[in-house]
């Protein structure tokens, strides 16, 4: 399997919320790195770490909280996804689209690093009361 085919069925799991598919594509040591004035910045060690620090809070503090690749490419193991992100933040009620990309490392067909770049100001918008 190419490195943008795990990419891409991760999405696809990730639109259908299906975290088993989401999950299924990673490597027991990924390193996944949310950007610097994220809600949930900082680097997290592995898919527990992962769902606990991020998909968890993604999906009880946000209300149709999506991330949405528009478009790829690859080169070897990296492989970058461009796209948006839009979702209603509960606890204020905004909303916010925010274009992001992701750079991704795959190797042997797992997920072993991931790195966001989204324009943070947006999304603190919507946290903002």
């Amino acid at each position: 399997m190419k490195s943008i085919d795990v990419i891409q069925r991760l999405y696809a799991g990730f639109a259908s919320g299906d975290l088993p598919a989401v999950l299924a594509g990673m490597s027991p040591d990924i390193e996944w790195t949310e950007a610097e004035g994220y809600p949930y910045a900082g680097t997290f060690r592995g898919p527990q770490a992962i769902v606990d620090g991020v998909f968890i809070r993604l999906a009880t503090e946000w209300e149709g909280y999506q991330a949405v690749p528009d478009r790829y490419g690859s080169e070897g193991d990296e492989v970058i996804a461009l796209g948006h992100y839009s979702g209603t933040y509960k606890a204020t009620n905004k909303s916010f689209r925010a274009p992001f990309v992701h750079a991704w490392t795959v190797q042997g067909g797992q997920i072993v690093r991931f790195v966001q770049y989204v324009d943070t100001v947006l999304v603190q918008r919507a946290l903002q009361a």
